[in-house]
């Protein structure tokens, strides 16, 4: 098997932005413990969540390896393509998950079964709700938040209010990040009976509720310095962030067009690690 073939089956790009994110909230739940890093869990978390976060890849894969052959931007992937097997696929996918679950419940029982839990409502929840209402971008949102949550559990060992805040900014970031990316994309998911944009076409509608989940990130971004876990200058950051989010929503509410939606999904790129970061920064600095 070709690594170009295992980091198709993988989504590796978006499986690196997803350990980033449980590394980075595992770094802030370790500092607020005010105990000293542990960077040998920091590195099985890391592991872990590229193994689990594969694995969901893959099962996702799996089921929808006659739908990807339909679509140009994913009928190069291994199974569609004949490069792999579903069984040599499945067998990789349970290998990841069991191996990753391994991991990261050794850390502790809550993050295991938070990493479980991920698996399964993204592949067997999520991703058959795709073809069959628009509902499946909520759904997604739900072990698409995971990351930041497991993370920070597996660092601080419990769920506490910062937990709830990193889940809930990752959870209305999932909104514009992925109505933008269906907004992109609608011609090709149409192809495969994809339906993630909030009316299920390139309408007022669907702008207007993209337009909305953003405005309803500017506040929630601004959660950490409310509760006092961030200081002024990591409000300042997201706020100007969310602003600038927010305009480009505005824009593609306005003109309605594939260029303005695609730089709302470029900018969600942006966001998110820098907010994660900023308060990242601000707890390493106290």
């Amino acid at each position: 098997m070709k690594w170009k073939d295992f980091s198709k089956l993988i989504k590796f790009r978006l499986t690196f932005l997803v350990v980033f994110s449980a590394s980075v909230t595992f770094l802030i739940g370790s500092k607020a413990t005010g105990q000293p890093i542990n960077w040998l869990h920091w590195g099985m978390l890391i592991a872990g969540g590229f193994l689990v976060t594969g694995a969901a890849n893959c099962f996702n894969e799996i089921i929808e390896k006659d739908l990807d052959k339909l679509m140009k931007r994913t009928k190069d992937r291994p199974i569609p393509a004949g490069h792999m097997t579903t069984g040599q696929a499945l067998i990789l996918g349970l290998g990841m998950a069991l191996a990753g679950t391994y991991l990261l419940g050794y850390l502790n029982l809550p993050t295991g079964i938070l990493s479980v839990f991920s698996i399964l409502f993204y592949a067997f929840a999520y991703t058959p709700l795709k073809r069959i209402s628009p509902i499946a971008v909520f759904v997604g949102a739900i072990p698409g938040a995971l990351p930041p949550l497991i993370g920070y559990v597996a660092g601080y060992g419990t769920i506490d209010e910062i937990a709830l805040i990193v889940f809930g900014i990752q959870f209305v970031w999932q909104f514009p990040h992925f109505w933008a990316i269906a907004w992109v994309l609608d011609d090709d998911y149409k192809l495969a009976g994809f339906r993630l944009l909030p009316t299920g076409k390139r309408d007022a509608g669907s702008a207007v509720l993209t337009f909305i989940s953003t405005l309803i990130l500017l506040p929630v971004s601004l959660l950490p310095t409310f509760y006092h876990y961030g200081g002024y200058w990591v409000g300042g950051v997201s706020l100007a962030c969310g602003l600038v989010f927010l305009y480009l929503a505005t824009l593609l509410l306005i003109k309605r067009d594939i260029i303005s939606a695609r730089r709302v999904m470029f900018a969600s790129f942006f966001y998110l690690p820098v907010v994660q970061l900023m308060f990242l920064f601000d707890f390493l600095g106290k």
